[in-house]
């Protein structure tokens, strides 16, 4: 399969690397058909988007005719015979930003409809950060567009293909309350994969195993990390900037406080009546992710967390999105 190539940095371009379990489940997804669509959640910058293109690649090589839309960066694929899908695109994503974003997320149902209709029998759709762009109020509305076109084509097909990726836990949580997708959990690298995209940054860095202890194997934290020559502190006075993390200390109780210090030191402490409102907030921020499903490779879209890792802020049943998160939520209660 040719590797795609990606942008870590603006001076840095790598190959994508391993995810071999994430693009196996696209393999399996292809010789079956979605009968959801998938809601592909993980932690922000885990990867999602570069598994996606690339995934765009693979099915474009199984035989697909590929529509994949990031919505929100206004970029898109087409991989089809079909020369009006991108000429539509391309018009989409030129308009401006907010109209583009929302022209682009419904092309991707309405071209694959097109398709269907022109009589291509393999039609794969995949969707990056579009709820984000579209609003809270019409995720679930969007889904179940995409739920019709796998449910009631325009004419049969023989195989069809429907992933939608997010890192927005309030947003999963309105769409898990209706039936109208399947919702599958990815999660970081894995070590030795993402050893791999280490390995390609050029210069001096820190020894492997300290990059791996402050990011967990995150894609994103790493070129942040890189961006900001290294220097963990100032990367964690980011996160504590963006998502103003003295403002939501502020805002809570002394009880809620105490119950934050635990989670830092062991996050599934939440799973108590007196932690849910907490934890609520928490996923909201994207800092945590509440649903850790069973480590059973059935439930997600290729690698998954160890069962419980405190060293990198992972339970059972919660887990910090990465350990810098971690690490900035307990900067920020020291100073509060």
């Amino acid at each position: 399969m040719e590797r795609i190539k990606l942008h870590l940095a603006p001076d840095i371009e790598v190959q994508f690397t391993d995810r071999e379990l994430a693009l196996r489940k696209i393999e399996e997804w292809a010789g079956k058909s979605t009968r959801h669509p998938q809601v592909v959640f993980g932690p922000e910058g885990c990867g999602k988007t570069a598994w996606l293109r690339q995934s765009a690649v693979l099915l474009k090589e199984l035989g697909f005719h590929v529509i994949y839309v990031d919505v929100l960066h206004r970029h898109f694929q087409a991989y089809t015979d079909v020369k009006e899908v991108a000429r539509r695109l391309a018009e989409a994503a030129a308009e401006a930003v907010s109209r583009a974003e929302i022209k682009l997320a419904t092309l991707a149902i309405d071209l694959a409809k097109l398709l269907i209709a022109r009589r291509r029998r393999k039609i794969a759709v995949l969707v990056d950060d579009v709820f984000q762009a579209i609003g809270l109020d019409k995720a679930a509305i969007y889904v179940k567009g995409l739920l019709g076109l796998i449910e009631y084509p325009p004419q049969s097909v023989d195989a069809i293909v429907v992933v939608v990726a997010t890192s927005e836990g309030v947003t999963r949580r309105e769409i898990g309350r209706h039936r109208w997708a399947d919702l599958t959990p990815i999660w970081n690298m894995p070590k030795e994969g993402f050893k791999q995209l280490y390995e390609q940054i050029p210069g001096e860095k820190p020894p492997f195993e300290d990059v791996w202890r402050i990011t967990g194997g995150n894609p994103e934290v790493l070129a942040s990390l890189y961006k900001a020559d290294w220097d963990v502190e100032r990367v964690i006075k980011v996160i504590i900037k963006n998502k103003k993390l003295g403002e939501f200390i502020a805002s809570l109780d002394e009880v809620e406080k105490k119950l934050l210090d635990r989670a830092v030191e062991d996050p599934d402490s939440l799973i108590v009546r007196e932690g849910i409102p907490l934890l609520e907030k928490l996923v909201n921020l994207n800092l945590v992710v509440d649903e850790l499903y069973p480590r059973d490779p059935w439930f997600w879209a290729g690698e998954m967390p160890p069962e419980k890792d405190p060293e990198l802020g992972i339970g059972k049943d919660v887990a910090w999105q990465t350990p810098l998160h971690r690490e900035a939520v307990k900067k920020a209660l020291r100073h509060a």
